[in-house]
């Protein structure tokens, strides 16, 4: 398509303050690691950040510098060697990918960030397999590598209810947690800083919030592209304040761009879900097609994973089991559904996109008859696209842009 080489994504003003806070994020844990003091913890994304927070370890997510490696297109310079030590190829490419990165010493960091050479070595792994139990895989073998203690929660998983009993059992193994982070950190357990961390991610995560439901707004002011780079400090920064000042510039942006109806996509149409992973490595490529086609991808299950709605200061313990249990990956069938059918509505969508990744099943929606059900339960059209977060061996660009043409060319007609 000729008009297609020829598009421009809209830029979003506070991009510069959001590359500096992560600059700064990064560059702490970097200067951390040349010193005797404070400890440094990896831990999963959707894990209990804020307990560790509190108890003054600085914290890398390897699940974030697997999308780096993912945006960077460097994902599949590194899981060969991640196979070639055992750890299959239909695996998350999060893990092959950034257990190869270590294996090379090697990080796109380095390139993007003068003196950072490498990723901090852990004083402790903490993980919960909410999301997956390739977390723990992952965990334990930077456990076994680097000779540091790998502890976690092990979540219920396929919820739809959510019980007493199953809030218990996570506010126990968080609770036993303690103990060794203490001994490992240096410092004792303190309650008032966990609620003080857990407030502050609260804010964060209502901030955030309402960045995303700003695209309930017909144009849409941030398409769901922009999104997945602009989550970076619910991700990595949640629990501090820096987070919280960056959602309320954000968020002000937004708000100004709903008012002159300045949409991320100029002359918009048609409205789309996303459903699934990233394709971390197209992210530019596949928003500026939607763009060619007037096409906004404006809501996702993606980017809402990092709304903890249940945070509440005053029953730390409780609460974070349940936000962290909440979460959509965790749910049930009949849960997600009916999510995915409220998204539709609040957002007035036109059509549903699945991403169907490799390997990431707990992410891929698609595989149990769920956007045949949604089609005919909302009567809007679906489509499945066949690819990965990181492992682009696994995409078929002519492909997947042959089948979107042809789905919203469905849309036109519909």
């Amino acid at each position: 398509m000729s008009e297609e080489k020829k598009i421009a994504i809209k830029k979003i003003q506070a991009t510069g303050f959001l590359r500096k806070i992560m600059a700064d994020y990064f560059y702490e844990l970097n200067d951390a690691a040349k010193e005797d003091s404070p400890k440094i913890a990896w831990c999963s994304s959707v894990g209990p950040a804020e307990l560790l927070l509190s108890l003054g370890f600085l914290v890398h997510y390897p699940e974030n510098h697997g999308a780096v490696l993912g945006s960077s297109r460097t994902a599949n310079d590194y899981i060969p060697v991640a196979n070639a030590v055992g750890y299959s190829p239909d695996i998350c490419s999060y893990l092959t990918s950034d257990v190869g990165a270590f294996i090379k010493k090697e990080t796109p960091l380095s390139r993007a960030y003068e003196g950072i050479e490498g990723i901090a070595k852990p004083d402790v792994l903490v993980y919960n397999t909410n999301q997956c139990r390739d977390v723990q895989d992952w965990f334990n073998w930077y456990s076994r590598e680097l000779g540091v203690p790998a502890i976690g929660i092990s979540t219920y998983r396929n919820i739809g209810k959510i019980t007493d009993s199953h809030l218990q059992g996570i506010v126990q193994q968080t609770k036993d947690l303690i103990p060794p982070l203490e001994k490992i950190s240096g410092n004792k357990f303190d309650i008032d800083k966990f609620r003080s961390v857990l407030s502050l991610s609260k804010d964060c995560t209502l901030m955030w919030k309402k960045v995303l439901e700003a695209n309930a707004a017909i144009p849409a002011p941030i398409s769901f592209f922009d999104a997945t780079i602009h989550m970076g400090p619910a991700v990595v920064l949640r629990g501090s304040p820096q987070a919280v000042e960056y959602y309320k510039v954000l968020l002000k942006e937004l708000e100004e761009k709903n008012a002159k109806k300045d949409g991320a996509v100029e002359g918009e149409k048609f409205r789309i879900y996303w459903e699934g992973m990233p394709i971390w490595g197209k992210l530019r490529n596949l928003a500026e097609f939607f763009i060619g086609f007037k096409t906004a991808v404006v809501a996702s299950t993606y980017c809402n994973s990092w709304i903890f709605d249940s945070f509440d200061p005053e029953d730390p313990f409780m609460s974070m089991a349940r936000a962290y249990t909440e979460i959509f990956i965790v749910r049930d069938e009949n849960f997600k559904e009916k999510y995915i059918e409220e998204m539709v509505r609040k957002y007035k969508l036109d059509g549903i996109l699945f991403h169907d990744a490799k390997t990431c099943p707990n992410n891929s929606n698609n595989r149990y008859g769920m956007p045949e059900r949604l089609e005919k339960k909302l009567n809007i059209p679906s489509l499945t696209i066949n690819g990965d977060l990181n492992d682009l061996r696994c995409y078929s660009e002519e492909q997947a842009k042959t089948n979107i043409e042809a789905f919203i060319e469905q849309l036109e007609t519909k």
